[in-house]
């Protein structure tokens, strides 16, 4: 890491990750397993996609590689929208059996 610019925006979107992924539950533990079970569940899809868009960003560059601060920021980033996405389709009950 380069600057404390770089450090505090790398930290604070890996604190946004987390809380966009953030399921509460009765105590803290449910809350700790729901949250780290979402985590669980989205992070292969998000791998994929970051290492799909890592690839593509290298090729435009012409092969030059994405240092791994950038990629985990860009993992951290797609995780956040699906971290959302999941949350609005579980809080609007579309995930519930009815």
């Amino acid at each position: 890491m380069k600057t404390t610019r770089e450090k505090v925006s790398f930290y604070l979107t890996a604190a946004a990750y987390i809380i966009f992924n953030l399921k509460l539950a009765d105590s803290p533990l449910a809350t700790l397993q729901a949250t780290l079970g979402q985590i669980v569940l989205t992070a292969p899809f998000v791998i994929g996609i970051t290492y799909v868009l890592v690839g593509f960003i290298q090729y435009m560059a012409k092969g030059e590689k994405v240092p791994w601060l950038q990629r985990f920021r860009l993992f951290f980033t797609i995780g956040i929208f699906a971290g959302l996405v999941y949350a609005i389709y579980d809080y609007t009950g579309a995930g519930l059996v009815q």
